[in-house]
């Protein structure tokens, strides 16, 4: 996750890294650490992730708790 400055104050453009393969694309559309890192903003919530699946594909959900929780 990049985010470009805009000539608005406190707006941002954020750049993402899209992953595609012949099953649909996935990507990381906000990170708060990253959002902080690049901003100087904090954020309330942590992350959200995007997906997209073709017909026939079933996705995991993860689930992840303690010190690495997301």
């Amino acid at each position: 996750m990049q985010a470009e400055e805009t000539p608005l104050k406190g707006c941002f453009l954020i750049h993402n890294t899209v992953f595609n393969d012949d099953r649909g694309y996935f990507f990381e559309s906000f990170n708060a650490a990253r959002f902080y890192k690049e901003t100087g903003i904090q954020a309330p919530f942590v992350q959200d992730n995007q997906s997209h699946s073709v017909k026939g594909v079933l996705r995991g959900l993860h689930f992840q708790k303690g010190e690495f929780s997301q």
